[in-house]
């Protein structure tokens, strides 16, 4: 049997070192929304013939004054150009200016709906949090040892959230090095993450609250076995979810890549934090309660 608890000063730390990592490239480095939450067009062009380079394309751009805008290739032999602004003629210089291109796409969204996105997706991760809360006091209810069933509810939040935050962390440091920008897929994706952590994390304190009406010994004892337990299980999933992943991220296109790598990341940070980081904090916290 692994002895979990014994390491647990190591997982605090370790996630503590990740958690501030994350908030130094936030602080330092902040995030690139994408037009969707700030306001702006997104156009795809193709060329059937005599296909610019991705260098060439750019200079005609620097020409028009667009501001600041973001040129990628996408789909073999497509450009992709994301600009902030939404003015109308926007669309007819651009084509003008590059001979031969054809539209594949456009779209354009105001900074208004752009706002009221950000907000909404920020509303939705608070009211999820809190959500989380409520079911775990609910559930948990009747408890029997030291914490009560409002602190399984917030260490399973606390560490859905922490999932969540590492994630940003790391989108931020791939805005600042590659110009990957923040977007609704994304912002599914961290949902989708917190989801994910958040589930995983009530199996393992599921099993510790059963362990704890059937076994007699410690507490960490009790959270020893109900870790081993929940092991396989728990690595199983994420190993036959992750493999699923991967091949859409080599499979799935450019417009999919950013959505699948956060929800790797997302299932390997959860996987993590359900078995090591939640039980963790529940050690920590009876012990303090027991001095």
């Amino acid at each position: 049997m692994i002895n979990f608890s014994k390491y647990k000063n190591i997982y605090l730390y370790f996630s503590g070192l990740l958690i501030l990592t994350a908030l130094a490239f936030l602080i330092i480095f902040g995030l690139r929304p994408g037009i969707e939450f700030q306001g702006g067009s997104v156009l795809e062009i193709s060329f059937k013939e005599d296909i610019p380079s991705l260098q060439e394309v750019d200079g005609a751009l620097s020409e028009l004054n667009l501001g600041e805008y973001y040129l990628q290739r996408v789909e073999g032999d497509n450009f992709l150009i994301r600009t902030t602004r939404t003015d109308e003629d926007l669309q007819r210089k651009i084509m003008d200016s590059l001979e031969g291109a054809e539209q594949e796409y456009f779209e354009s969204i105001g900074p208004v709906v752009g706002g009221e996105l950000r907000r909404s997706s920020i509303l939705a991760i608070f009211l999820a949090s809190l959500a989380v809360i409520l079911y775990i006091a609910f559930t948990f209810s009747g408890t029997t040892g030291r914490l009560s069933s409002w602190h399984y509810g917030l260490v399973t939040a606390g560490v859905g959230f922490s999932d969540v935050f590492i994630i940003l962390g790391v989108f931020s440091l791939l805005g600042y090095l590659f110009e990957v920008q923040l977007t609704i897929p994304v912002t599914v994706a961290l949902l989708t993450t917190l989801g994910y952590s958040i589930n995983d994390t009530v199996v393992v304190l599921d099993r510790i609250r059963e362990n704890m009406q059937k076994m007699k010994g410690s507490f960490q004892e009790i959270v020893d076995v109900s870790l081993n337990q929940t092991l396989t299980r728990s690595i199983n999933t994420s190993l036959t979810t992750i493999l699923v992943l991967l091949s859409l991220l080599f499979l799935g296109g450019e417009t999919l890549y950013y959505f699948v790598l956060a929800l790797i990341m997302g299932v390997i940070i959860g996987t993590y934090s359900s078995i090591f980081l939640a039980s963790s904090l529940i050690l920590k916290w009876v012990e303090r309660l027991t001095r």
